[in-house]
């Protein structure tokens, strides 16, 4: 179950990727029907307005959505076989075959509305969203199924919390600074109206804000002497954010090249994974609810072995 929980992380984590490479290499509507490729065929043929290359950018794109598809009814599978049955892993599961047929349909419609900047937004952020019910699901497959207990101070989990809600506004502001810049994904693509300096400093200043909450979250863990998984996880999520700092601030300097770009949304999504990963390490729901149960058997068991009326 947990082997699965981390494949759905790191498949859903890439074709987000993926999809942002789509837009930046122009091939958005390399594919320009859906579900269909073509408007008669379902399969890349040649078409005297579209390169080639872009077809293929795309159409490999939609194809990997199989693979995200595959792992996310492993993993509801995977749920559906525990012993005993973790209703709160079975609902977990279920997002994720229901969140890649979301982001089917989306796409669809994305691609129906000429990539439109407000259909794309939502397609990215839908994408987050599965992340974080793959990351959810990764660590509730470790851990048991008692009522949360705190690991820290009250203040401090209440901290991670607006760490969370700071990083979600960042991604937020960071799709609408993509909306609103160069990288379209065809020329035909419309854009946001905003200025894009205002959101691209609107989005740096949230960016402090983020990086400024995990300095105090890493602060407070160190000197409370918070478990070291959590305090390693806070050290971790701030070396991401600088180096996501230091690909934004490089690529608005350098007129936001496209390899850059897929850098940047690639970092986005390790903060999130990141960020994710400090909060869940902030609380503990006690050992697997099977391992008891397999303890007990070990221990009868030798009871059993050594027991001299035992044959």
């Amino acid at each position: 179950m947990r082997s699965w929980a981390l494949a759905a992380v790191v498949v859903n984590a890439g074709i987000t990727v993926t999809g942002a490479a789509v837009r930046l290499t122009g091939s958005g509507l390399g594919c320009p029907t859906w579900p269909r490729c073509t408007p008669d065929s379902f399969v890349p043929v040649a078409h005297p307005e579209i390169s080639p290359i872009n077809t293929a950018i795309e159409f490999g794109n939609r194809m990997l959505t199989f693979l995200v598809l595959a792992v996310a009814i492993a993993c509801f599978l995977a749920a559906l076989r525990l012993t005993p049955r973790r209703p709160a892993l079975l609902k977990l599961a279920i997002l994720q075959p229901a969140g890649v047929l979301t982001q089917a349909l989306w796409g669809g419609l994305v691609v129906r509305s000429a990539l439109n900047p407000v259909t794309v937004s939502v397609h990215f952020l839908v994408s987050i969203g599965m992340i974080a019910a793959a990351c959810a699901l990764y660590a509730r497959s470790g851990e048991g199924d008692n009522p949360p207990q705190r690991l820290v101070h009250r203040d401090i989990r209440t901290l991670g919390f607006v760490l969370t809600g700071s990083v979600l506004a960042l991604l937020v502001a960071g799709v609408v600074v993509t909306g609103t810049g160069p990288h379209s994904g065809d020329e035909a693509a419309s854009r946001f109206s905003f200025d894009i300096e205002t959101v691209a400093r609107v989005h740096a200043d949230l960016v402090w804000v983020a990086v400024g909450l995990t300095v105090a979250l890493a602060f407070a863990l160190h000197v409370t002497n918070a478990p070291g998984l959590a305090r390693r996880a806070a050290l971790i999520l701030f070396l991401v954010e600088l180096a996501q700092g230091v690909i934004g601030y490089v690529q608005y300097f350098l007129a936001v090249p496209a390899v850059l770009v897929g850098l940047h949304v690639l970092g986005s999504t390790l903060v999130w994974i990141a960020t994710l990963r400090v909060v869940f390490l902030l609380r503990d729901r006690g050992p697997l609810p099977n391992s008891a149960g397999l303890n007990a058997a070990a221990v009868n068991a030798g009871k059993r072995v050594t027991s001299p009326s035992s044959p």
